[in-house]
């Protein structure tokens, strides 16, 4: 079951973040394929909705850039500024309060594995 579209906008700041302070350094397609193997293709990140993002994220100043040139093909990566490391934990840790209060709000006990 892929995840809607809707949570996953409210959520992909956070995924970006998370996986560029995991990863040190990352080019777009290499992101949508690295959400897609850890989510078990429940999340897959479209170009629309990624780009636009990491647009965003590097105009806050929370991201840096890098172009590379691989034969004729140019790769930007992408990779957490200093704010960019702090803003990171900040969201991770808003994102797990937001879903200990949404697990109590909505009564879900957690899944056992």
């Amino acid at each position: 079951m892929l995840f809607s579209s809707e949570l996953i906008k409210g959520t992909l700041k956070t995924i970006l973040l998370k996986l560029l302070a995991d990863n040190k350094r990352m080019y777009g397609y290499e992101i949508t394929q690295k959400v897609k193997d850890l989510t078990g293709d429940r999340i897959q990140l479209t170009e629309g909705a990624l780009y636009p993002t990491l647009h965003a994220l590097e105009a806050d100043g929370l991201l840096t850039t890098e172009t590379e040139y691989i034969g004729k093909r140019v790769r930007k990566y992408y990779s957490l500024s200093k704010e960019g490391k702090s803003k990171s934990k900040e969201k991770i840790n808003e994102f797990s309060e937001f879903l200990d209060t949404m697990k109590t709000l909505l009564d879900i006990s957690p899944k056992n594995a």
